[in-house]
């Protein structure tokens, strides 16, 4: 069975191509959920697109990521980055790695859009790059599936200190 990745998209994304085309471009998110097939079908993994405008939906299918086997989640909270704590629990709840992701560069946008309540709870975080931020979040959970570094005798990045130094985890 090939690995399988959840990607979540959350409020608001329903209407990419339409909402705001100078933030978030022209794509439909058809056409990202395409992109990030393609990508996922060239890593050899199947992924698994879905869009809710609803926290409780978003929460429901964090919960059963694990059950329904897959081994991390893309995952772009929309506006509830800001302020879901619900999502945030959620994302501390599960034991798979989340990796948030963002089209536009947040930081760079609204004061109000700079805080992510989600961030300090997943693997990480990668804005402002469109459509691509999915296939780097894609190829961030690889990398945390399958790191490389360990012929070289060094730890893998994920476990090492903001120094570079290898952590004793």
């Amino acid at each position: 069975m090939p690995d399988r990745a959840l990607v979540l998209h959350g409020p608001n994304l329903n209407l990419l191509g339409t909402r705001e085309p100078a933030v978030y471009g022209r794509l439909s998110l058809a056409d990202v959920d395409r992109t990030i097939r393609a990508h996922a079908r060239g890593r050899r993994i199947d992924v698994e697109c879905r869009q809710s405008n609803v926290e409780g939906q978003l929460i429901d299918w964090l919960h059963a990521a694990h059950r329904e086997r897959f081994f991390g989640v893309v995952f772009n909270p929309g506006a509830f980055t800001h302020y879901s704590i619900a999502l945030r629990d959620a994302v501390a709840s599960i034991d798979l790695p989340v990796v948030e992701v963002h089209l536009s560069n947040v930081h760079a946008r609204e004061p109000f859009r700079r805080r992510s309540v989600i961030a300090a709870v997943a693997r990480g975080q990668i804005s402002g790059f469109g459509t691509v931020s999915y296939v780097l979040g894609l190829d961030a959970l690889l990398s945390l599936r399958h790191p490389r570094g360990a012929s070289n005798g060094r730890a893998p990045l994920a476990s090492r200190t903001p120094t570079g130094r290898a952590s004793r985890r």
